[in-house]
């Protein structure tokens, strides 16, 4: 209970940091969206229409500490103000819409990409020096090396516009009507399968990398050549006794993924035209949207804590010993 109590405390006051700093940031930044507006609209806002503007956006007009303390209390509270860019719409409205899509998106790359990692990093360890090592840890090496958007366009020339198998971009045909039926449902997973081959090829890579020098290093312990000398199976050895401890580390990168998780893959979203929190995102900063910016970082910061969290937890339940640490 202690060391939960202590973890607690820690990600509380990491939060707290996160959010003074996406409260200071856009601050320090010379003017704001409303004056933005105001000069945009020319002569046709006055000047009392100006302080409506910041009434509306929550921009209030006093001194630097109340702002700081009502910002925090519309944190806690859950209340991020108005999306500029949509307005009225409220920020936690927009970035909701938005999260379903990303979630589904990453959240099912994310774990095929380490099931699939994990699994060759393993076959790769396991065979190395063989011919099957070589080409899976070049083929991670490359996947892992590439940058994301050009795995994006060449996917989307090749499949999308030369082959014409999946579409180019939205989350699912707009001429249907979003439902729980089979041709609404069948339409998202057609639509979301090209970014997701796209995530899994990206992501897949670092794992197994990670896994493969894992492995490599368990395999001369004493405990692996006791278990191959009682005569266990080859397939014992390498899932129970060193792949099984090999994981710990890759743990940490999971960590790291699924925090991006709620991030969103900016520019895979980007280039495909899917409506999650990474396209919003890049939207926002196009607009100059800072409501809608601080809500998305604010949910990055909150995501990669409680992964983080839940990596210290899942620590503890691999290896017992770091309870004492």
């Amino acid at each position: 209970m202690t060391f939960l109590l202590r973890r607690l405390a820690f990600y509380l006051a990491a939060f707290l940091v996160a959010a003074t700093i996406n409260f200071f940031l856009p601050r320090l930044m010379p003017g704001d969206p409303i004056q933005i507006m105001f000069a945009s609209a020319g002569s046709e806002l006055s000047l009392e229409n100006l302080n409506a503007l910041k009434l509306t956006f929550g921009f209030i007009d006093a001194p630097l500490h109340e702002q700081y303390l009502a910002y925090l209390q519309s944190v806690f509270t859950g209340d991020l103000g108005r999306s500029i860019k949509y307005f009225p719409l409220p920020v936690t409205e927009l970035l909701g819409r938005a999260l379903i899509w990303t979630v589904g998106l990453m959240g099912i790359a994310t774990v095929v990409s380490f099931t699939l990692g994990s699994l060759l990093g393993v076959l790769a360890a396991w065979r190395r020096g063989r011919l099957s090592d070589s080409i899976i840890s070049l083929t991670a090496i490359f996947s892992s090396s590439v940058p994301a958007v050009v795995v994006s366009l060449i996917m989307l020339f090749i499949f999308g516009y030369t082959l014409g198998w999946f579409p180019n971009g939205y989350a699912a045909n707009p001429l249907i009507d979003p439902a729980w039926n089979w041709q609404y449902i069948s339409s998202v997973l057609y639509h979301g399968t090209l970014p997701m081959l796209t995530l899994v090829f990206v992501l897949s890579g670092g794992f197994a990398v990670t896994m493969r020098n894992n492995m490599i290093n368990l395999l001369g312990e004493d405990y692996i050549v006791m278990a191959r000398a009682k005569g266990l199976t080859d397939n014992n050895v390498m899932l129970w006794y060193a792949a099984r401890n090999a994981l710990l580390p890759t743990v940490s990168s999971l960590a790291i993924a699924i925090g991006t998780i709620l991030g969103g893959s900016l520019v895979t979203e980007v280039v495909f035209n899917y409506p999650g929190l990474g396209n919003t995102l890049y939207q926002a900063i196009i607009a100059r949207d800072y409501p809608v910016i601080q809500g998305q970082l604010l949910i990055m910061t909150g995501a990669m804590l409680v992964s983080n969290f839940a990596v210290d937890l899942s620590y503890v339940l691999l290896d017992p010993r770091l309870k004492k640490a």
